[in-house]
């Protein structure tokens, strides 16, 4: 008598996606009145002011997809052509390696070139390795790891620093640059959804003739942004010069104890990102249960565009907070929910429940901490101050991998009778920062002047 094994794989429920839709919804069509007589949409003040707009979220939106199908399908990529779990993280760590290296320069280097020739580099970097892949089926996984770790860092820092540069040269008011903050998270949400559809929806089963029609969707977008990007952004010339620029971001960034404590909070909002997207599936799975994580990414990027239109009600809306008391608020719900996980929870729905939340803030930490960052440091110093800021994050991970490196290699000589590093340790490592960062918030609320000194026409 045969026996029958049922098969129970968990997938959330589907009206969790429903609920977070209608809530994004609701809670865009009902912002506060002093949101939405300047939003993005609504009463623009000129022609130029709407085109920008328009144009960056597009591009945008273009750059998001782009880093969203490396996101989604980065990791099945390398396993499907037999890249082990040990090159896996050597990849890691070369990629970690660069961003600490090379990217924490890249900041500078676009305030001092313009951040049009950086955006080029971003799209030249992604469409060598789409193309690359498109010609050898696989490009190297070193080259490969270096190339998108110095585009997704310059993703984090340019666009922010392009738009608000671009706003305050059109004179545009502070709430304006604020809805585009939110907005930015929002869309970047968003794409990384739809980039889950359109990456499956080209794959479409057939793993062998299609897993590289991907890199053929990124070959036409970066083209596509490629062109627009050197015809139609008209940006004007630099002209600091290097010591100038030394001396400026001594006295403005490296002198200024709020902007340190600024930074120290961006770093540790970056490591605990970056935490959970290499543990979130062990997590979930560890107990040896099957779960359908494809379902589970796109509700907790609904959590997180959830928390983004949250922003405005917390700034500017009947529950107006200042923005250092939300990001402390916000940061210690973070430390409690990573250190609830951090404990080996294995309920998976409330492991669920705890992302949604940890992603939710992390919606709404985001814009808080770019509206600080343009009222506490100069235009033409943002782009540096920004990629500084994660160097603590990179070099953080980057020993994290390195001690893994090391443990797998002694795994192999010795045979086993080795301690690996658990991932309830990174976790709470993670919930450490981000408690820190709570009083490095805390802090900042005590030593910021009222009203706060802004490098922007109100």
């Amino acid at each position: 008598m045969g026996v029958i094994v049922e098969s129970n794989v968990w997938e959330p429920n589907p009206a969790l996606c429903l609920f977070f839709f209608i809530s994004c919804c609701l809670s865009i069509y009902y912002l506060p009145n002093s949101t939405r007589s300047s939003a993005i949409f609504d009463h623009a003040p000129s022609s130029s002011f709407i085109r920008f707009q328009r144009s960056f979220l597009l591009l945008y939106s273009l750059s998001s997809v782009m880093e969203g199908l490396l996101a989604v399908f980065g990791e099945y990529d390398l396993a499907f052509h037999g890249i082990s779990r040990e090159q896996m993280v050597i990849s890691l760590c070369i990629g970690y390696t660069t961003a600490l290296f090379v990217g924490t320069f890249l900041g500078m280097l676009s305030d001092l070139i313009g951040q049009r020739k950086i955006s080029l580099l971003f799209y030249l970097l992604h469409l060598f390795v789409a193309i690359w892949r498109r010609v050898t089926g696989h490009p190297s996984i070193w080259l490969a790891s270096i190339c998108l770790s110095l585009a997704s860092t310059i993703f984090f820092f340019n666009f922010e620093t392009w738009m608000v540069v671009e706003h305050d040269k059109l004179e545009q008011r502070q709430d304006s640059v604020n809805d585009m903050f939110w907005l930015m998270t929002f869309v970047e949400s968003a794409t990384f959804i739809g980039s889950q559809v359109v990456g499956n929806w080209l794959i479409g089963g057939h793993e062998k003739t299609s897993l590289l029609a991907p890199s053929s969707a990124v070959v036409i977008m970066a083209l596509s942004a490629l062109a627009y990007v050197s015809r139609g952004w008209k940006e004007d010339p630099k002209s600091i010069l290097l010591k100038d620029y030394q001396t400026k971001f001594r006295t403005y960034i490296l002198s200024d104890k709020r902007v340190w404590l600024l930074s120290w909070t961006q770093a540790t909002i970056h490591f605990s990102i970056a935490v959970f997207w290499i543990t979130w599936a062990p997590t979930i799975v560890a107990d040896g249960r099957e779960v359908l994580l494809g379902l589970v990414y796109p509700c907790v990027l609904g959590a997180k565009m959830l928390g983004s239109t949250a922003f405005s009600w917390f700034s500017s809306g009947p529950l107006s907070l200042r923005t250092e008391e939300c990001l402390v608020y916000a940061c210690i719900i973070m430390g409690f929910v990573t250190s609830v996980v951090a404990f080996d929870y294995q309920d998976v729905e409330i492991l669920l429940m705890l992302f949604c939340i940890f992603h939710a803030c992390v919606g709404l930490v985001l814009p808080s901490l770019a509206r600080l960052r343009t009222m506490y440091v100069p235009n033409d110093l943002r782009g540096g101050m920004m990629s500084l800021s994660i160097a603590p994050s990179n070099a953080l991970m980057l020993f994290i991998l390195i001690q893994a490196c090391v443990l797998a290699w002694k795994f192999i000589v010795l045979r086993g009778f080795y301690q690996n590093i658990e991932n309830s340790t990174i976790i709470a490592m993670a919930a450490l920062g981000l408690f820190s960062a709570a009083g490095c918030m805390y802090m900042l609320k005590r030593l910021g002047k009222q009203p706060h000194q802004n490098w922007h026409k109100l």
